[in-house]
């Protein structure tokens, strides 16, 4: 009997709390609108809603998440300050619940040295005290989305939350 519960906003179970202490068969969907999805603390997104849908009614479910993402053009320059040009990058600032970052970024430069993942030309990290900044720089020819996609589904930059939402009363049960 394991129990894997996801993180949530403390404030909103209060109130879900208090809501279900006043009326005993509130609804699924007001309980929903209360709790509306887990609170992962490094941020990421939830990708639909079907999973945690389906955690909150049957106690089992997966969550999927996805690292926050945005496209950045880098500009480039020589030692002197000279300007080189520009590079498009995709640059991540959140990442999935319990994604270990050195662990994505080894696992990310083998797959491109094997040619598993295509498109990339240089791979960094510049996570400082400020919070996740991974630069992941694209070949002249790479479209982005199109990267983006692929290492959405070959990287851990997109995974699930298995949720399993097991707990034993006074009696054992």
């Amino acid at each position: 009997m394991a129990t894997n519960i996801p993180p949530h906003q403390l404030g909103e179970l209060v109130d879900a709390c208090i809501a279900l202490i006043k009326n005993p068969s509130l609804s699924d969907e007001r309980l929903f609108s209360l709790i509306p999805a887990p609170d992962f603390p490094t941020g990421a997104l939830i990708v639909g809603l079907e999973g945690v849908r389906k955690l909150y009614k049957t106690g089992n479910g997966a969550v999927v998440m996805r690292a926050r993402t945005h496209v950045e053009e880098i500009k480039k320059t020589n030692r002197k300050g000279g300007q080189l040009g520009s590079r498009t990058a995709i640059v991540v600032t959140e990442l999935p619940y319990m994604v270990n970052k050195s662990v994505l970024l080894e696992r990310m430069a083998t797959m491109v040295n094997e040619k598993k993942l295509e498109g990339i030309a240089d791979l960094r990290d510049e996570s400082d005290r400020d919070g996740t900044r991974i630069v992941i720089e694209l070949k002249k020819d790479a479209r982005a989305t199109v990267v983006q996609n692929n290492l959405f589904k070959k990287t851990q930059l997109q995974t699930s939350f298995a949720g399993n939402l097991l707990s034993l009363g006074d009696d054992g049960k």
